[in-house]
């Protein structure tokens, strides 16, 4: 398992142990990452991770991925360097009808699929708008998971999202990249408290995501861990910590 290392609310340092990281970017995302599919995986090796998936941006996305690299995902390895390999895609949601950039046709080839909105492929709405449109992506069947939904340019009504989550068998990402100080998606730890406190009232699981474009950030989670740590999130509703948890969530989807 990962060791990542944190820090709780009073500033004693503990680790804790991760065993994947679905929300990673490759080369075939168009920025901010040259590595491939195998430097992802010897990555993830090196931070002693057992599974990881690769979900690069779809099209709608300048130089994100084609159709037909995700296409051919299914016949990608899956197992690379003792990794076990899941291959999704993170698609765009296009507008308040929650239509995404890739087909259904594509989505049900892969493993999962993280809906997210970014801009400029949408350009931001009402608190009301961008909730709608979060909501009618979570219809879609093949969606298992809402990408980094605490971006401040796009604002939402988490109590609304959490509740649609839980209908539709949907997992909210409580995103590190956001948390962190080089964060570019404005303040997020107001809204992330808000879904982790509702996590823990409701009983239903978040999943820590590193968004890493390129192998620096695989399997760090430092920032989405202390805030699990104010909200004293249990260990069993972040599923990171078990692969199996996981796997057994997306089959149920």
């Amino acid at each position: 398992m990962a060791y990542q290392h944190t820090y709780n609310s009073h500033g004693t340092e503990h680790a804790e142990r991760y065993e994947f990281d679905i929300h990673t970017h490759t080369i075939a995302s168009g920025h901010g990452s040259s590595a491939t599919i195998t430097d992802m995986a010897k990555a993830a090796r090196d931070r002693n991770l057992k599974m990881l998936g690769i979900s690069d941006h779809g099209p709608a996305t300048l130089g994100g991925g084609r159709v037909s690299y995700f296409m051919n995902l299914k016949y990608a390895q899956r197992e690379r360097l003792g990794i076990k390999m899941l291959y999704g895609a993170e698609a765009n949601i296009l507008n308040f009808k929650g239509k995404l950039d890739l087909s259904d046709k594509v989505l049900q080839g892969l493993d999962y699929v993280i809906a997210s909105m970014h801009h400029p492929t949408i350009k931001p709405g009402s608190v009301e708008e961008n909730t709608a449109a979060y909501i009618n992506a979570m219809k879609n069947p093949h969606v298992s998971v809402i990408g980094h939904c605490d971006d401040t340019k796009f604002p939402v009504d988490p109590f609304k999202l959490f509740a649609a989550a839980m209908k539709n068998h949907v997992l909210l990402e409580i995103n590190n990249s956001s948390l962190s100080p080089e964060g570019y998606r404005g303040d997020t730890k107001y809204t992330d408290l808000i879904l982790l406190n509702l996590s823990v009232h409701f009983n239903y699981p978040v999943l820590f995501s590193s968004d890493s474009h390129g192998t620096k950030q695989v399997g760090d989670f430092t920032y989405a861990a202390d805030a699990a740590g104010l909200a004293k999130v249990p260990r069993n509703l972040i599923l990171n910590y078990s692969s199996k948890a996981l796997l057994s969530f997306l089959a149920e989807k």
